[in-house]
């Protein structure tokens, strides 16, 4: 009701301002002329920027009074009037309210629209941004399908020459046991980009043999750029199964000085058997390689006279060769999470690194692939003197000492651990049994289990006394 009223005040004053400043029309003519048509008119100025609004008039109309013969020259009514509150200076800025309204019968000015041109940047240098981009981009797809193919090369190369050598000494050649694999022409399996490998089985002695061929990223420019700074190389990594009384118990490995510190570290059994390091001048192989040997005697079969005379033709082929019967990979981290309460099962396994021939330049020399036949040959002629070969009376016998040794510091090592966990079944047993006897509803046998449980609690809490023995004299 308030706005009502107030609008209509507002009106009111606005007719009544704009009756007083009126200067087409005088008194009587506004009394004698109640129903005056009005046409209203908006004008923007022609300064755009300062967005001011200007009311425009239209030229002056003259009618014929219906009281008078004499034509009588009418004005139209200023319309300002009725728009007053547009000149209030603190709600427009930059309006001037002493600008004069435009005379009658004056044409309204033209709005001038300013051209502005368009404006095209032909200038390579605002896209450089979107320039590198799209060029690591595309170098990056180029690199990759490269990479990929190289490598599928390499792998592809490997495997047609040891093919024959493989068929020869295994009766399954590149079947990992899927069903959905043919039973035809197997051959590598692409585990990713640089990671291929072969399974083969069926020979007297072992359950089988794994071939991973690892290979360089060469599909990963990140990983290329890396390889500027610390070199690396395309390896094959053999690993055979034995069967459990196909390998006698003893740990020997010789590769590499740069190789054998980092797997003394990493591998669990060479860490726990290895033993001391010793130079490869002591077993007749170059000064580049160390030994690592629990038993000399199994060491001596591993290293004989034809693994030497490989290795020594060979030297930058063979990485290492790793003979174990407590292999279980590489040992725990302490972020593993729970702490082991058993010693891993180990297995006993023949392990050899085989790196790829290679031009100055680092890259693979495809042309001597067929070099790394004999070390292949080696790895089966390592199968089959091992599966032949025993200790001694007093190696065996320090073997077995040596893993009673090592299992008995882990028990000790692992008690406190072992008993949270014996008490932690204890309880969940007696949890168990628990809520069986609640669940039977037997008022008699609640009572007696609830007997059972103080005296055993009573027990538990009372101090232990020690019980000496006296020899009667």
């Amino acid at each position: 009701m308030k706005s009502a009223l107030f609008l209509f005040t507002s009106l009111f004053c606005l007719s009544f301002v704009a009756s007083k400043i009126s200067t087409g029309f005088s008194r009587e003519d506004v009394e004698d002329n109640d129903f005056a048509d009005f046409e209203e008119f908006e004008e923007f100025d022609d300064e755009a920027t300062k967005e001011d609004v200007v009311l425009t008039t239209p030229a002056p109309v003259t009618r014929k009074s219906d009281i008078d013969d004499d034509e009588t020259s009418i004005e139209d009514e200023d319309e300002n009037g009725e728009f007053e509150h547009f000149r209030d200076e603190e709600e427009f800025e930059g309006y001037d309210a002493d600008k004069p309204s435009r005379a009658h019968g004056k044409t309204a000015p033209e709005i001038k629209i300013a051209r502005v041109p368009m404006f095209i940047n032909t200038k390579w240098d605002s896209y450089v941004m979107e320039i590198l981009i799209l060029s690591g981009l595309a170098v990056y797809i180029l690199n990759f399908m490269i990479g990929r193919a190289k490598n599928a090369k390499i792998a592809q190369a490997w495997f047609a020459c040891h093919k024959q050598i493989l068929d020869e000494n295994f009766a399954l050649v590149g079947d990992d046991g899927r069903k959905d694999l043919p039973s035809e022409g197997c051959g590598l399996e692409k585990e990713s980009e640089h990671v291929y490998t072969l399974w083969c089985s069926g020979r007297s002695c072992c359950e089988g043999m794994l071939v991973e061929l690892k290979l360089l990223k060469r599909q990963d420019l990140v990983s290329i750029i890396a390889q500027m700074f610390k070199k690396a190389y395309d390896t094959v990594e053999i690993k055979v199964q034995m069967n459990a009384d196909e390998l006698d118990t003893f740990v020997a490995f010789a590769g590499q000085k740069k190789t054998a510190t980092k797997v003394a570290k990493d591998m669990n059994d060479l860490a726990t058997y290895g033993g001391e390091k010793r130079t490869g001048d002591k077993y007749g192989l170059p000064s580049s390689y160390v030994v690592l040997s629990e038993i000399g005697e199994g060491t001596q079969t591993v290293l004989d006279s034809r693994t030497q005379a490989v290795i020594n033709k060979y030297p930058e082929l063979v990485e290492y060769i790793h003979v174990s019967d407590q292999f279980s990979g590489p040992k725990p981290s302490d972020e593993a999470g729970q702490p082991q309460t058993k010693l891993p099962e180990g297995k006993k396994v023949i392990r050899v690194g085989i790196n790829f021939p290679t031009k100055g330049n680092g890259q693979v020399n495809l042309e001597e692939i067929d070099s790394m036949k004999p070390v292949l040959l080696l790895v089966i002629y390592l199968m089959d003197r091992l599966k032949r070969f025993h200790l001694s009376k007093e190696s065996k016998s320090k073997a077995e000492k040596n893993r009673a040794r090592v299992e008995e510091s882990f028990l000790k090592t692992t008690h406190q651990v072992r008993a949270e966990a014996a008490a932690q079944r204890r309880e969940e047993r007696r949890r168990q049994e628990k809520e069986k006897i609640m669940a039977e509803e037997d008022p008699e046998k609640q009572r007696r289990w609830e007997e059972k449980e103080s005296r055993r609690q009573m027990k538990k809490r009372q101090p232990r006394i020690k019980q000496l023995k006296v020899k009667a004299l």
